[in-house]
């Protein structure tokens, strides 16, 4: 803490700051990207010798998308700080973000935000896999921008700015979701027909109809169809924090450790379609497909595309 109030002084109280006549409508910083600083809570934008500094909690960046026209809003106070300043020279990230900042550039002039509210709005950012429809997260934008904000001077003027559009600031998934099985495999646990497979720390688990799974063949071109819902036919992928091993998914009560990170859950009205075929005798192929299905959590979604293949149950009769 004493660390980090040492460098929010040293960007905001650093010898030589005079306000002037610098003007607040010459503020624009819409074409610049934003950045953060590693070690602390500011995010900044750099142009030349000017930069808009911002200080809000981690917590305030949330990977929930805000609804539409409904922007997160947080009033300008002593956690919520917005500063303004004018360097007497080409200002760089050190000039911000380290403890002791270069004595050069200094803070030639600066406004700092006395009242305000800062408005946010969060939008999920995906890549899209234009073979299957696909669709992955990679991160969150947030648009940031001050409505009624109010700096004042040095000299103890002031000026209020109705509309000041900070801009976007890119948060990159962390943890990423891998979402990479490898093996086609699939397993099941008799009890609860749960069917899964996993990989290191990811699982994915459908809490099959058992009416899907028939150890008679199915007819070419007609696999047995499913839907996923929210009880019958749940889908769920779960992101564990740490690797999770083969007993975890059959045990009676749900393991302690590894602990989920991350639970995402199919929505509903995705399609299964189940196709049976005879490996001998008494060993039945159930290939599992999922077609147009989605997983959501939190307001946030991917498409996992037009088709995925879940991977092949192996069965036997006695």
């Amino acid at each position: 803490m004493k660390r980090f109030l040492g460098i929010w002084f040293c960007v905001i109280a650093l010898s030589g700051c005079d306000d002037g006549d610098l003007n607040v409508d010459t503020i624009d910083f819409t074409a610049v990207t934003a950045k953060s600083c590693t070690d602390n809570n500011l995010i900044f934008k750099l142009k030349e010798n000017e930069a808009l500094i911002l200080n809000l909690p981690t917590t305030v960046f949330t990977t929930t998308p805000t609804p539409v026209g409904s922007p997160l809003e947080l009033k300008i106070n002593s956690e919520n700080k917005v500063v303004y300043n004018f360097y007497n020279g080409n200002v760089a990230e050190g000039n911000v973000c380290d403890l002791i900042p270069p004595a050069s550039p200094s803070v030639n002039k600066q406004l700092t935000a006395s009242e305000g509210t800062i408005q946010i709005t969060t939008t999920t950012i995906k890549t899209v896999d234009e073979k299957n429809n696909s669709t992955r997260i990679s991160g969150y934008n947030h648009n940031i921008i001050f409505k009624n904000i109010k700096f004042i001077k040095s000299d103890g003027t002031f000026q209020l700015y109705e509309t000041l559009a900070f801009g976007d600031y890119y948060k990159a998934l962390d943890p990423k979701i891998p979402f990479n099985f490898i093996s086609t495999g699939l397993k099941i646990c008799s009890d609860k027909n749960d069917v899964y497979k996993f990989n290191e720390s990811e699982s994915l688990v459908l809490a099959i109809d058992p009416t899907l799974i028939v150890n008679e063949v199915t007819p070419i071109g007609s696999p047995r169809i499913g839907t996923i819902g929210l009880v019958n036919n749940k889908l769920t992928y779960s992101l564990f924090n740490g690797l999770v091993p083969t007993e975890y998914f059959c045990a009676t009560t749900t393991p302690l450790l590894p602990t989920i990170n991350q639970t995402w859950l199919g929505k509903a009205g995705g399609t299964i379609e189940v196709t049976t075929t005879t490996n001998g005798p008494k060993s039945f192929v159930h290939t599992i497909v999922f077609k147009n299905v989605t997983l959501e959590k939190a307001g946030s979604n991917f498409q996992l595309g037009d088709s995925y293949s879940f991977g092949e149950l192996q069965t036997f009769v006695p």
